[in-house]
């Protein structure tokens, strides 16, 4: 803002201006607290407004309280008034446009006057350059409304619309640095010379950090200007979620602070707006603002928005919003984000349960409208294969409600351990999951557990309650393990489950035996040269199938032992207790499978069987190996 001459025209004292040219000062403008002792001829000649002052005034003293720019704007006009070449940049022109439309320093006084140039510097310079722009969109803060009145507001915005819309790489605006040069080949050029360095490509995201900085209602302006010229949804959603970050510190880091008490928690987010109101209405905006599409936003950042709100006690309807928000892509989010504290003394859970189940619905009730896209669903007709069945378990298709459903388990497991939390809300959230949503039970099961772990005093039925909600028969060979042994678990469970992974080693024998007859039928004699040629490989393959078939033998074998000693063991205790005959009949009937005498005879039964399977499977085996030894004898 220093005006270029090598004298300057005024000299400061006190808090008064005096004018340096030696004649006697005839008139005295009062701007704010600070006194210009000047002359009358200079300020005629370019202000129509000071002319009219001093032909009213019969004093010399003019007061200008209402000046836009105050005390800066003043000094650089009355330096233009004396003919003084002024150094227009995008920090003083806005306070000087101001200032000589307030003061109408028009072209009908005199010609190329402030108003003229302060124009054409505007419209040639600064709303050709981006960071020109930033910096006098920033100076019209102040300059309310004058610069709202005068389009400069309008024409920055604009300006910077345009730019953040167009590929930054065809026009290279946003990096223009005077300082470097390009040579005709692209590389940057240092005091002429080449460095072969190339000129970085900009990102989608260029732009960000440089209109953070201006107050919310220009970047809002701006953002509405933005979304009406067509610019992409998730461009815009990023700027927002980085213009909030940036005037709520830890917006999306304090899921780190989840077990402070929410008095710290307040001072943490409490470091830029200067009142809690102010917040809320900070909070409220930027949901108003974000595009409602899906995935187009951070779920990262809509959740840690969403646990702001909370604390801060935003409106309900925002709360919702962004509830909606979350729910329309909650399987983009992770277990950390979702475990939301609770920051109210009146609720005695250490997480927001309810929060995540309201999320939950919003989710459900979208996948159920769309209908169209509905997961894989697990065939469970009495003719399915069944070994497509065990594929579909094993490596289920991560569909987004089988993501959520993942999601759901693992939250459940983490919130299990709180001593407050009730078993309607645990049993809750876990049913609300669709039973197609999980191909495996596993995690359901774990979670189970670990709540009952916490909670030991829960009453009988209440635990064959919770428990009904886990698929025995889409518990993995190692979760029936542990629940085989798992004593937190109702009888009834323990029986469901080893009956069911009993049904899953006979289907497994089957297959085995399936296998064994394959290879009888597929392996026909060859006459000639090319038996020759190929029994070499096919001895090495048959002996390779018939090692994999025996350790699979030995694998049933140990776990068939394995469970004649449970049997025993639950036979042992079942007469301890005097459940007789008549009390396993109605145990089986409400199973829903038939039981002749006792369940653990019919366990032995199932056992016997699985012997007979394993050694028939072991005499096909040694079929195999004499049909081997004779081809190999007759090929010699």
């Amino acid at each position: 803002m220093k005006p270029v001459s090598k004298s300057e025209p005024f000299r400061k004292q006190g808090q008064a201006w005096f004018c340096t040219t030696g004649l006697p000062s005839d008139v005295t403008v009062e701007v704010e607290e600070i006194s210009f002792h000047l002359h009358k001829f200079p300020l005629l000649s370019k202000s129509n407004v000071l002319g009219k002052l001093m032909e009213d005034k019969e004093d010399s003293v003019i007061k200008l309280p209402d000046i836009p720019g105050g005390v800066k704007a003043f000094e650089l006009v009355a330096k233009f008034c004396y003919g003084v070449k002024l150094e227009l940049n995008a920090l003083n022109v806005v306070y000087l446009r101001c200032a000589a439309e307030f003061l109408q320093m028009t072209e009908e006084i005199t010609e190329n006057n402030l108003i003229g140039q302060t124009e054409i510097f505007l419209n040639q310079v600064v709303l050709r350059n981006w960071k020109d722009t930033i910096e006098a969109l920033r100076t019209c803060i102040d300059l309310q409304p004058y610069a709202e009145n005068l389009m400069i507001v309008k024409k920055c915005i604009d300006s910077l619309a345009v730019k953040a819309c167009t590929d930054p790489n065809c026009f290279g605006w946003p990096l223009v640095d005077h300082s470097l040069m390009q040579s005709p080949g692209g590389s940057v050029l240092w005091n002429g010379i080449s460095t072969g360095a190339r000129p970085r490509e900009c990102r989608s995201d260029w732009w960000y950090e440089d209109v953070s900085s201006i107050s919310f209602p220009l970047y809002k302006r701006l953002i509405l200007a933005m979304e009406s010229r067509g610019i992409r949804k998730d461009v815009l959603a990023g700027s927002i979620a980085n213009y909030a970050d940036r005037y709520i510190p830890g917006l999306t880091r304090l899921h780190n602070n989840c077990n402070k008490p929410s008095n710290q928690v307040q001072t943490l987010i409490s470091t830029q707006a200067a009142t809690e109101e102010e917040q809320k209405i900070f909070i409220e905006e930027i949901n108003k603002l974000l595009p409602m599409q899906k995935g187009v936003t951070s779920t990262k950042f809509l959740l840690g928005l969403l646990r702001t709100a909370m604390i801060l006690g935003t409106d309900k309807s925002c709360i919702f919003n962004l509830e909606k928000r979350i729910g329309m892509q909650l399987d983009q989010a992770t277990l950390e984000d979702l475990l939301i504290p609770n920051f109210s003394y009146s609720t005695e859970t250490l997480y927001h349960v309810d929060c995540v189940q309201r999320i939950l619905q919003h989710f459900l009730a979208m996948d159920h409208a769309n209908a169209g896209s509905s997961p894989c669903l697990v065939d469970d007709s009495a003719d399915a294969d069944a070994n497509d069945e065990q594929q579909s378990i094993e490596s289920p298709s991560l569909t987004p409600i089988t993501m959520v459903a993942r999601l759901i388990d693992g939250y459940l497991a983490e919130v299990a351990p709180d001593i407050n939390l009730k078993l309607s809300k645990f049993q809750s959230l876990a049913a609300a999951m669709p039973d197609y949503a999980r191909p495996i039970d596993d995690g359901l099961y774990r979670a189970i557990d670990i709540y009952l772990k916490a909670h030991p005093l829960l009453a009988e039925t209440e635990r064959e309650q919770l428990c009904r909600l886990i698929d025995c028969q889409k518990l993995s060979l190692e979760a029936c393990t542990h629940a085989a042994q798992n004593e937190r678990l109702p009888l009834r469970m323990v029986v469901q489950v080893i009956f069911f992974e009993q049904l899953q080693l006979r289907s497994s024998i089957a297959g085995c035996l399936m296998v064994s007859e394959n290879l009888d039928t597929s392996r026909p004699l060859r006459s000639g040269n090319a038996a020759s040629g190929e029994g070499n490989g096919w001895s090495g393959n048959t002996t390779r199938e018939n090692q994999v078939l025996k350790l699979g033998m030995d694998h049933m074998r140990m776990r068939v032992s394995e469970l004649e000693k449970e049997c025993s063991s639950m036979r042992k205790e079942i007469e301890k207790l005097g459940i007789g005959r008549r009390r396993w009949n109605i145990v089986s009937k409400k199973f829903g499978f038939k039981i002749k005498s006792q369940m653990c005879r019919s366990q032995e039964d199932s056992v016997s069987d699985q012997k007979s399977g394993i050694s028939a499977v072991e005499g096909k085996l040694q079929a195999h190996a004499v049909k081997h030894k004779k081809f190999i004898s007759i090929k010699e």
